[in-house]
């Protein structure tokens, strides 16, 4: 019964198999971007607990005295 419902008929498609494998990494490999984005994300909370008042956004220059791209 448990043949049938997963489709199996004699021996498993190495097609299945192969993008079943690429599936596994895709899903490691945003796994790993994940931590790595919360990390992130936890070291600029940091940074940004440590100067209030502070904005991340002074340290850039922005002329906004130019009229914007699209009208």
């Amino acid at each position: 019964m448990a043949k049938a419902l997963l489709g199996y008929v004699g021996g498993s498609d190495p097609r299945l198999l192969a993008e079943m494998r690429r599936l596994q990494q895709r899903v490691q490999d945003l796994e790993s971007e994940l931590v790595r984005i919360q990390s992130e994300n936890d070291a600029l909370s940091a940074a940004a607990a440590q100067h209030p008042g502070e904005s991340l956004l002074d340290g850039i220059d922005i002329d906004v005295s130019q009229e914007p791209a699209l009208t």
